[in-house]
């Protein structure tokens, strides 16, 4: 062949190869968007025993085709305290089995046969099929999810052509003598380990590099002996992409990518020491033959197999050697509430951010219930408290707000796109009602210094608020916490009641001052009371309509608001049920006297 044939068949191998990583990479995060935020429920859930991890590591990186993306997944999920290590080793041990799938997908190439079945399972015939059908979906579908599913058989369709490319531009090199002694010298176990671990470490990913592989093995220089020791250290390269990730992390989540090199290191040398053994004794008769794509998927699949089933068993043993591999601290170390590994997969992401968001919600409900709790008995440690909440809460509203900036430049799906832009919106709610708690630990703090003593008939107006309020948080959080619509589309009705027993407060205490029963100093702690329940209820309100809007994708929010209550949208008649419901329930007693209730009565200190 010509120097120009030379570099000719070169770019066209480049080429193939530039394809291959770049459709692997599009179909694998498209997979992944198409799973959304499950893959952490899935796997920080439902990975309680060893086995039932291995087969969800296997199952998730079927799906998404990575074993790299699952385990950097479970070392991030490790360092924010979501799982711990002894869960993420069996993930870690089904991941390995479970990128053995793709190699099978690429042996497609080497079907041999004439009936129409094998014709079109060939790649170059579902290769095209696949795109076709991919960019109907993309292009003509108005759903996500069928746009998804068109852009993996679309990555699908890329990485097949780059497979067909590459093997079709290395057929050059079957009659070259120098590649053919490469491939002899790489029967050394040592060097072919080698060799197979610095290709991985480099592109990062066992799957690419063993569809490479399976590529080089069309010239038919390949064979079973080279292949084998290449296929062992692919495994051990793999573990890069882990190690690279873990740095900075916790202990643990440095434990459990060093479980992630022990598994294939010790796997390599057991297959290795074990197989070669028996070829001392009895040579196996197939390593001098030449292996085809099959053949790769066949060993690939084998050896990780067989390792899992001999470590699986030795989980406790993996777990102890990463202790003392990595020793723990005297001092105890902080998880990360919101681990940047993760923004590798971004619908992991979004949910993550969502939970943090939700565990501070709930710091917000504690402060509240906190705060009342001062107003009945002054306690100057629950006050403490309440700022440490309330401390909290800015805290997680930094961190958040950080990290969906950063998300937002990520690639979304709709959904996950929506979800982001309400987290966004609604931290500052959460924040903003830690800040009202305060408020009313500081008027409580003013009852007790001046003192202010309330009649009973103003305590059981203001118990009715408060619980109006303190319901009103609850069912705002729990419908935020479970994505529920339909209890948030509830919040606004209650937000309007609370809005009433606050007008109807102030009434009744302005009746009072003209009745000469209570003054006018004393009733500026009332109005800081009101003002923080009022506050309270406004941000549920806006926590609850954001979700609804964001859901819909429809109006702005002041529009929303105006248009329920002018009875414009089909939910208005909903609304105003809801109202009169809650007003009904939230009432003021009607046997207190004169109907009424009572107002703030003062002592003056002695």
């Amino acid at each position: 062949m010509t120097t120009t044939g030379y570099i000719l068949q070169v770019i066209s191998l480049l080429g193939g190869l530039a394809l291959f990583l770049f459709g692997m990479d599009v179909m694998g995060k498209a997979l992944e968007r198409q799973a959304g935020g499950r893959l952490q429920t899935i796997l920080a859930k439902m990975s309680s025993t060893p086995v039932r991890g291995f087969l969800l590591g296997l199952a998730v990186t079927a799906v998404i085709q990575s074993s790299s993306a699952t385990t950097v997944m479970v070392v991030g999920f490790v360092n924010s305290g979501i799982m711990v290590l002894r869960q993420a080793i069996g993930i870690i041990m089904g991941a390995n089995v479970g990128t053995t799938v793709t190699a099978w997908i690429l042996s497609l190439s080497s079907l041999q046969g004439d009936s129409l079945l094998v014709q079109i399972f060939k790649p170059s015939t579902l290769a095209p099929l696949l795109g076709v059908i991919g960019i109907i979906l993309y292009m003509a579908s108005r759903s996500e999810g069928k746009k998804g599913i068109g852009m993996i058989l679309l990555g699908f369709m890329v990485l097949m052509t780059g497979m067909e490319l590459m093997s079709g531009s290395m057929q050059f090199l079957e009659d070259e003598e120098w590649f053919r002694n490469l491939f002899v010298s790489l029967q050394n176990p040592v060097l072919g380990v080698l060799a197979g671990a610095v290709l991985t470490g480099i592109i990062q990913s066992s799957s690419a590099s063993v569809g490479i592989l399976q590529g080089l093995s069309t010239t038919g220089a390949v064979t079973f002996g080279a292949a084998i020791p290449i296929i062992m250290g692919q495994n051990i390269g793999t573990c890069v992409t882990a190690l690279l990730a873990s740095v900075g992390t916790t202990k643990n989540a440095r434990r459990a990518a060093i479980v992630h090199l022990y598994f294939n290191i010790i796997g390599v040398v057991l297959f290795l020491t074990v197989f070669y053994l028996i070829n001392l004794f009895h040579p196996w008769p197939f390593l001098n033959d030449s292996t085809n794509a099959a053949g790769i998927a066949v060993v690939h699949t084998t050896f990780n197999v067989c390792t899992t089933a001999v470590l699986l068993p030795l989980n406790r043993v993996l777990e102890k050697l990463a202790l003392r591999t990595i020793p723990d601290s005297p001092e105890p170390e902080r998880t990360a509430l919101l681990d940047q590994r993760l923004l590798a997969t971004p619908a992991v992401a979004v949910q993550r951010a969502h939970e943090i968001t939700c565990r501070m919600a709930r710091d917000a409900i504690q402060a509240f219930q906190t705060a009342v709790g001062l107003t009945h008995t002054y306690d100057p440690k629950k006050m403490d408290q309440l700022g440490e909440l309330e401390a909290e809460t800015d805290h997680y509203e930094d961190a958040l707000g950080t990290y969906l900036v950063k998300l937002s430049g990520e690639s979304l799906a709709v959904d996950d796109n929506r979800r982001l832009n309400t987290l966004l919106f609604t931290i500052s709610d959460f924040e903003r009602i830690a800040d009202h708690a305060v408020a009313i630990g500081k008027a409580a703090k003013e009852i007790k210094e001046k003192p202010v003593l309330f009649s009973e008939q103003a305590k059981g107006e203001l118990a009715t608020l408060e619980r109006a309020v303190g319901d009103i948080l609850n069912q705002t959080v729990d419908a935020f916490a479970q994505r529920d619509l339909k209890s948030a589309a509830e919040v606004e009705s209650q937000e309007q009641v609370v809005d009433w027993l606050v007008h109807e407060i102030k009434s009744r205490h302005v009746e009072r001052l003209r009745q000469g029963t209570c003054t006018v100093e004393y009733g500026f702690v009332l109005e800081d009371l009101l003002t923080a329940y009022e506050r309270i209820a406004d941000h549920c309100s806006s926590v609850a309509v954001e979700m609804l809007q964001a859901a819909s994708g429809k109006m702005e929010r002041h529009e929303y608001l105006g248009a329920l209550k002018a009875g414009n949208l089909r939910e208005s008649a909903q609304f105003q049920q809801h109202y009169q419901e809650f007003k009904q329930r939230y009432s003021f007693p009607e046997d207190q006297p004169g109907g009424k209730g009572g107002t703030a009565e003062v002592r003056e200190k002695d």
